[in-house]
């Protein structure tokens, strides 16, 4: 997505039409604001509900999927239809075992006809982008006033051009605000890409500190494991004397400490997944503004890495089992 939203201390709907009328280099611009609510219907609550009024063309602006029905069209806009389309977690909270479409939704007691529902986002920054209602911006203007303004967001062609949208942008709004070339601007405008970039930054500067962490953790888990089991063979050197007397093949003693070391490694594994399931589940019941649930990919990978630390640090032992001399075995005590 190719777009720079511009965020002020108040962008009046005049500015917002000016821009859309003059940025030649934007492919879309588009409005919205947003408040907060708290959600009551048919005795079930559900607090602090994001309430974002939008122009219809936002869909585009922010790439957004529809799961269920559609987006609000410009005709609705028009005409501040009472309208809107709601993100999973609400249709899951009120409409948990029917479709949400056509149903009636009540927003600071006014009722709002469901046509449509957002596909699964997840979260950013631990704020759910589940949790939101749409609405005609110009509803929302309505019902929560024009004190704040609105925010102008608009789109570019190409990653190419976004800076030159940007500067039409920021010189239609300067020339609206009659600002002289000196002066500083009056509003706020932020790269959508800048950000994203940034953020990117961000999660490989952690990757690059987890990452080293973690693998010093397995080969120290590793170690602790080849010492258990080397301990496990030596105390069991008569019995591996005696599986060998009686036909056992160093394969088949190799092949029996490997299990035995996967075996404890796995069950360590075991311990982790539901220790960190647990802690998942406790922060999602106090905080549940911040998504921690634990994809089935993640349990399966941490897992199969417990696994794998028992058969590479338990070949040593094993090893050592399989060359012990059975008659040497038999006579330990």
């Amino acid at each position: 997505m190719s777009d720079a939203t511009g965020a002020t201390k108040t962008f009046t709907w005049e500015e917002y039409e000016y821009v859309k009328a003059n940025c030649r280099a934007c492919t879309e611009v588009g409005a919205a604001n947003n408040s907060g609510a708290d959600i009551n219907q048919d005795g079930i609550e559900m607090p602090a509900v994001r309430i974002l009024g939008v122009t219809a063309n936002m869909s585009e602006i922010e790439d957004k999927t529809i799961a269920k029905g559609r987006f609000l069209i410009n005709e609705e806009v028009s005409r501040s239809a009472k309208v809107c389309v709601i993100g999973t977690e609400l249709k899951e909270k009120f409409f948990p075992n029917q479709s949400p479409l056509g149903q009636s939704m009540k927003v600071n007691g006014v009722p709002l006809q469901i046509v449509g529902m957002e596909e699964k986002r997840g979260a950013m920054f631990g704020d759910s982008l589940d949790r939101n209602i749409y609405i005609p911006v110009t509803l929302h203007l309505q019902m929560f006033g024009r004190g704040n303004g609105v925010q102008v967001h608009g789109k570019s062609a190409e990653r190419e051009t976004l800076l030159t949208a940007i500067e039409d942008a920021q010189t239609n709004l300067r020339n609206k605000r009659k600002l002289l070339g000196s002066e500083e601007d009056t509003f706020g405008i932020v790269n959508t890409q800048e950000v994203g970039n940034q953020v990117d930054q961000f999660t490989a500067g952690i990757a690059a500190v987890v990452v080293p962490i973690t693998l010093i953790t397995l080969i120290v888990g590793g170690i602790v494991v080849m010492n258990i089991m080397l301990v496990s063979v030596t105390e069991r050197t008569k019995e591996i004397g005696i599986r060998k007397a009686i036909g056992a093949t160093k394969g088949a003693i190799v092949l029996q400490f490997l299990l035995e070391a996967m075996t404890l490694t796995f069950f360590g594994g075991i311990v982790g997944v539901t220790l960190a399931v647990t802690i998942s589940q406790l922060i999602m019941l106090f905080v549940p503004s911040l998504p921690a649930s634990i994809p089935l990919w993640a349990v399966i990978s941490g897992l199969s890495v417990s696994i794998g630390v028992g058969l590479v640090f338990g070949v040593l032992p094993a090893r050592k089992a399989a060359k012990l001399d059975p008659i040497e075995c038999l006579r330990y005590e």
